[in-house]
């Protein structure tokens, strides 16, 4: 549950724009985004297919990089 408590002389906007924030940062938007409608399973799957295989995170570093010039 996301929780966003009000700071000293903040606005009611800022607080909502944090909020919003927060709620990007957990995933949530995307979540709801997903759930706003039924999928078919096979949809799922072309969708996956069509975003590609997952990528390792930290292949590209520099060091690695320059190993290879």
């Amino acid at each position: 549950m996301i929780k966003v408590k009000l700071r000293g002389n903040e606005t009611a906007e800022q607080m909502l724009r944090r909020f919003k924030k927060a709620c990007e940062k957990e995933g949530l938007t995307k979540e709801l985004k997903s759930h706003a409608y039924y999928e078919k399973p096979s949809e799922k799957n072309r969708r996956r297919m069509r975003k590609g295989p997952p990528r390792m995170m930290g292949m590209n570093s520099s060091s690695n990089n320059s190993a290879r010039h």
